[in-house]
This record gives structure tokens, C-alpha cells and sequence, in this order.
């Protein structure tokens, strides 16, 4: 199991520095093709958002489906993998936040990688803005079947036994899982007021102000006000958006990778 990562630093961003946030690439999803395509896009973007990042958070969903047995991990992505190795011999901050896909992430990252996991949403400092940050899943009220699931998933016991079936096994029914809860994923035009993560937001607002809460997830790239000082940042996803968040010394926006 992952030791406890250390906490986020605060980030104090000049003029040229920028902090970069993407959620859901579905690495492995729908099919090695098209997925393979997709991959070869982020590295690209990789690279474009390297020029001046202080960071990049990647918030969840990265891969569709993801478990680390002692000795084994799924096959593929060495590309993406690759170019965050090659990013983090640069000393460019990664920080990796697990998502319901790809929630069975242990501690080949932070060793192999250097880039820590964080399990659950984290409060952080950019420029004196505080910012919330997670992927967002099981946030919403409601979902109690999904919750429940996730308790299971998480429970250790319950990862040690999976970790005893065959690779060939355990990996091919989490695809089939993971192709299932993709069906489901809240991927539904709700922009307003009832937008669920929106509602977690400002019930997190009453008590604890955040000036940014920024969450993956939903796959539809959003920018909704929390109260007048005060946003809410759905990032999107990267199979029809391609979006991502940008933030600088003084704004967060939200853009579209098109090369």
C-alpha cells in the first residue's frame, strides 16, 4: 500500500508561471485504437503546458481501469508514463488524484514516478486563492449504491483478495466493470443550478470558503458560480472535449486542447 503522500506546497505564481489541471483521459477506453490516438494528444499537450508550468494535477479518471498487484500493472500507456518520467527529470511537479476508474493506485507512482497519489480531495494555496481539488466522485448527494461499492472497493481486505486472481483474470473483469460504469458516467447537460457537484460546493462554502473547486468526473467542462467570490470548475474529459484548467498569477480558464 502507498504511504500517506506529503502535503500540497503553497504556490506563489509569477507573471509567466501557470498551474495546469486535467481529469478523465480514459486511457484504455473504448478500444486500444482509439485510445492509443488519444494518447499520443495529451503527450502533446504534455509538452505544450511544460513550457511554464509550476504544476500539473492530474484529477482522476487518467486510466479506465487501473490495479497495481505487487509485481504487475496494466499493460500499455508507456507513452504518457514516459513522458511524465521525462517530466518530473525536469523538476515540473505532478500530483495525481484517483477517480472511481482508476481508484486501485498504490505506489508505483510516488516510486517509480516521483509523482504522489492523493485518494481523496485536498485543500490547497495558488497565490493566496484557496482552491479544493478532487476528482469528485461520490461528492453528490445521493449515489448510495455507488458508495457503498466504493467502501468495498477501498476496503483493504477486499484489494488483498482481488490481488490473489491471475492478472488475465482480475484485469478482465475490472474492464468489463469499468465499461459498465462508464455507461453511467454523469455525462448529462445539467449546467445549472442543480448541477450535483455545484450543490457539494456550496454546502463546503457554508462552512469552509474556497475561492476555486475544481473537479473531474462529470465530463462536461464547466465554470459555474459558487457565490460572487467564489467558482465552481467542472474540467471536462478528454474523448469529445479535450479541456483542461489553466491558472495564472491573477485567473482560472478553462481551455480546449486542439492539436
Amino acid at each position: 500500500m502507498a504511504k500517506k503522500p506529503a502535503s500540497i506546497p503553497d504556490f506563489h505564481l509569477s507573471k509567466t508561471q501557470k498551474i495546469y489541471f486535467a481529469s478523465d483521459f480514459h486511457l484504455g477506453a473504448p478500444d486500444e485504437e482509439s485510445s492509443s490516438l488519444r494518447e499520443r494528444k495529451i503527450v502533446r499537450w504534455l509538452d505544450h503546458v511544460a513550457e511554464n508550468a509550476s504544476a500539473i494535477f492530474l484529477v482522476g479518471d487518467i486510466f479506465d481501469f487501473w490495479f497495481e498487484y505487487k509485481h504487475t500493472i496494466p499493460k500499455g500507456f508507456v507513452r504518457f508514463q514516459g513522458k511524465l518520467a521525462e517530466l518530473r527529470d525536469r523538476n515540473i511537479p505532478i500530483y495525481f488524484f484517483t477517480g472511481n476508474h482508476d481508484l486501485w493506485m498504490f505506489d508505483y507512482f510516488p516510486k517509480e514516478l516521483g509523482i504522489p497519489v492523493f485518494h481523496q480531495s485536498l485543500s490547497l494555496n495558488i497565490n493566496q486563492r484557496r482552491v479544493l481539488v478532487g476528482h469528485g466522485d461520490g461528492l453528490a448527494k445521493g449515489g448510495h449504491t455507488y458508495k457503498f461499492l466504493k467502501k468495498l472497493f477501498t476496503n483493504r481486505f477486499c484489494q488483498w483478495l482481488f490481488s490473489w486472481l491471475h492478472p488475465n483474470i482480475g484485469i478482465g473483469i475490472a474492464n468489463y466493470w469499468s465499461n459498465k460504469s462508464r455507461l453511467g458516467c454523469d455525462d448529462d447537460e445539467s449546467k445549472g443550478m442543480d448541477e450535483p457537484l455545484l450543490q457539494y460546493c456550496k454546502r463546503v462554502e457554508n462552512s469552509t470558503h474556497h475561492d476555486l473547486y475544481i473537479f473531474g468526473h462529470r465530463h462536461l467542462p464547466l465554470s459555474l458560480k459558487v457565490t460572487d467570490d467564489s467558482t465552481y470548475f467542472s474540467l471536462g474529459e478528454w474523448i469529445n472535449h479535450f479541456s483542461y484548467l489553466e491558472i495564472d498569477e491573477k485567473k482560472a480558464s478553462l481551455k480546449t486542447f486542439d492539436n
